[in-house]
């Protein structure tokens, strides 16, 4: 029996709640206001001057709707704090911006909206950025000689799915005084707690699993109350809040993310065993697989190995080609994390900004296929395979 202070994630999800309807709603409705009154001056300044709690503009990020959603947050990766902001990337961008300013070093391979704005902005701005292959990890210590930096990488990362060791790099990264940041938006915290493996900060693409239907588009920070203040400036003065309206839906889609996460676990384990075996398969990249290079590590610091999987199709990138647009229940299409199954060909999407070279370097095969594995029954999710293949 699990103890009542501590309730599971399912439970703490649907009733982690901020504020009480009056008329007795379960949920609080969308407070769709950009002001707030006061009676008088006394209270007004009370507030700006945080001495009680209060509501004064909305793009403070003072609103029912998003501080409820924010509570949420917070409690999906059992942290202090959480921001709600309008994008990923938005999230990515104040987090950067308020704690890289010092340097910041990436690990392994990134998101490509990521990577532009290290190499095309915060590079322009006077950021130092320092790119270190997944292979190259022990080399982090050499990139942090100075204190103050911020460790940046994702784990599983786009679209091999490589796992990095959150523990290792935290316990190193500290050492030398700096901070680190994941972003765990492939695992989502149903999976995947890097704050408890020792990181600081916790970026997700809400767009993703969190929102989990493709209808809206959001990110998330969570972190310690103090490390959060710095970037609350930058959300602020950059107009990167969350609208209340996404904010409703997305802690509408928060209170399902548990089990849609087990089915979307189960399916892409079903779909990845099915293409191991298949004659045009020549490699599956999925970290349940006991096959997978770092299978062993996504054990110990996961507890599911989530939706997302790159399969390599003999033939190279025509023959790719060729299958996803063959597909019939997987949609050609970018982004993941929806109820929905998706195909996308990282050559031709997410990574095809880069040399053929600079792709096989980061073990981007030109026939790799990424599926967003969705929740359709797994049977129909193979047999669709299969027909493309055939």
């Amino acid at each position: 029996m699990t103890n009542p202070d501590h309730p599971g994630p399912a439970t703490r999800i649907i009733h982690n709640r901020r504020h009480r309807d009056a008329f007795g709603s379960p949920y609080s409705p969308v407070y769709n206001t950009t002001t707030y009154r006061f009676e008088n001056t006394a209270q007004l300044l009370d507030v700006i001057e945080r001495r009680t709690e209060g509501n004064l503009y909305t793009r403070w990020g003072t609103n029912p709707s998003i501080q409820e959603l924010e509570q949420g947050l917070a409690g999906l990766e059992q942290a202090e704090a959480a921001l709600a902001f309008a994008s990923g990337m938005a999230a990515i961008s104040a987090t950067l911006l308020a704690h890289g300013r010092q340097g910041i070093v990436c690990v392994g391979d990134l998101y490509g909206g990521t990577q532009e704005l290290l190499i095309n902005h915060c590079q322009a701005l006077g950021i130092p950025v320092t790119f270190l292959f997944r292979e190259d990890v022990g080399q982090l210590k050499d990139a942090l000689t100075e204190p103050g930096k911020l460790v940046y990488f994702e784990t599983p990362a786009n679209p091999n799915m490589a796992i990095l060791d959150i523990r290792e790099i935290a316990q190193t990264a500290h050492k030398h005084g700096a901070l680190v940041a994941v972003d765990n938006t492939f695992a989502s915290p149903i999976n995947q707690k890097p704050l408890a493996l020792g990181a600081d900060l916790v970026l997700h693409s809400a767009t993703k699993y969190l929102g989990g239907h493709s209808d809206l588009t959001a990110g998330a920070l969570m972190t310690s109350t103090a490390l959060a203040q710095p970037v609350i400036a930058w959300r602020k003065n950059l107009g990167q809040l969350i609208s209340p309206e996404t904010a409703t839906l997305l802690a509408r889609s928060l209170r399902t993310l548990p089990v849609r996460i087990r089915q979307h676990n189960d399916n892409a384990m079903a779909v990845a065993e099915a293409m191991e075996q298949h004659p045009k398969i020549t490699k599956v990249h999925y970290p349940g697989l006991p096959s997978f290079e770092g299978h062993e590590l996504a054990k110990q610091q996961m507890s599911g190995f989530g939706g997302m999987l790159s399969i390599e199709v003999a033939g190279g990138q025509q023959a790719a080609q060729e299958v996803a647009d063959r597909l019939q229940v997987f949609l050609l299409a970018t982004s993941l994390g929806g109820v929905e199954s998706l195909v996308s060909q990282p050559s031709a999407t997410s990574h095809h900004g880069l040399s053929r070279e600079e792709r096989l370097k980061r073990g981007i095969g030109d026939g790799m296929l990424r599926l967003s594995v969705g929740l359709e029954d797994a049977e129909d999710l193979i047999a669709d395979l299969n027909q493309a293949l055939s």
